[in-house]
């Protein structure tokens, strides 16, 4: 479904992704993990058209994404929750959600999908006319997770969802993550979490300073004894 081939981007002459290359195969949910400053999130605004590859390029379901706008991925379906969460603080939760739905013109489908969101995150039902930035950090990233998931995307990109949590929240939003594989959506996850993020995952890449230094099964890098030190505490 993705394929990243040997990307290199820049800030000013800052070299910060240096030749990365992966896979994303429909249904699967792989992360990447990494220290602070290795270059998740640069990877991410990469895919999502917010920063341009000095070199290499980007295909989603094998077209090319170096002639497209950011809004555009949204129509081939691909969804960015981004570092930050980044609701709009002065609108409602229903506004939020209906920002989501900007592409949508099928009316009882999206009923359909407001009320699974609805079901993922029942806090926000109840505080669906209460401006968003009135609400907690925790129920802000199930808006932004909600928020992307109504424009129905076959992608999606999640960036640090667990960032700011409580233990029982993180524990909360990766139980959706979970559930919306489950349901067939492909998912990228960015976490520093690593421990989290390879419970959930099924393939992982591991970065350090912009390049992709170990990857393979979640599973065997939740075992190995590099991974463990170096991200796991173990």
């Amino acid at each position: 479904m993705l394929k990243v081939k040997n990307i290199d981007v820049f800030y000013d002459k800052i070299h910060a992704i240096k030749d990365v290359s992966f896979n994303v195969s429909p249904g699967e949910v792989v992360t990447l993990i990494g220290a602070n400053g290795a270059g998740k999130t640069t990877i991410l605004k990469t895919i999502s058209k917010l920063l341009e590859p000095t070199n290499g390029v980007v295909l989603f379901e094998d077209e090319p994404l170096n002639k497209l706008l950011p809004h555009q991925l949204v129509y081939l379906g691909m969804a960015h929750v981004p570092e930050g969460r980044r609701v709009f603080s002065r609108m409602t939760v229903k506004e939020n959600l209906e920002m989501g739905a900007f592409i949508r013109k099928d009316k009882a489908g999206l009923k359909a999908d407001y009320d699974q969101v609805f079901s993922y995150f029942p806090r926000l039902k109840e505080r669906i006319n209460q401006p968003s930035g009135t609400l907690s950090g925790g129920e802000q990233q199930m808006l932004a997770i909600g928020r992307a998931m109504i424009s129905k995307p076959k992608l999606l990109l999640l960036d640090e969802p667990s960032m700011g949590l409580a233990p029982l929240l993180v524990k909360e939003i990766f139980n959706i993550v979970e559930t919306i594989k489950k349901q067939g959506t492909t998912i990228l996850l960015v976490e520093q979490n690593a421990n989290q993020a390879l419970q959930v995952a099924d393939r992982a890449y591991v970065l350090e300073t912009g390049r992709i230094i170990n990857s393979g099964d979640a599973k065997v890098l939740l075992e190995d004894d590099s991974v463990k030190r170096a991200y796991l505490g173990g």
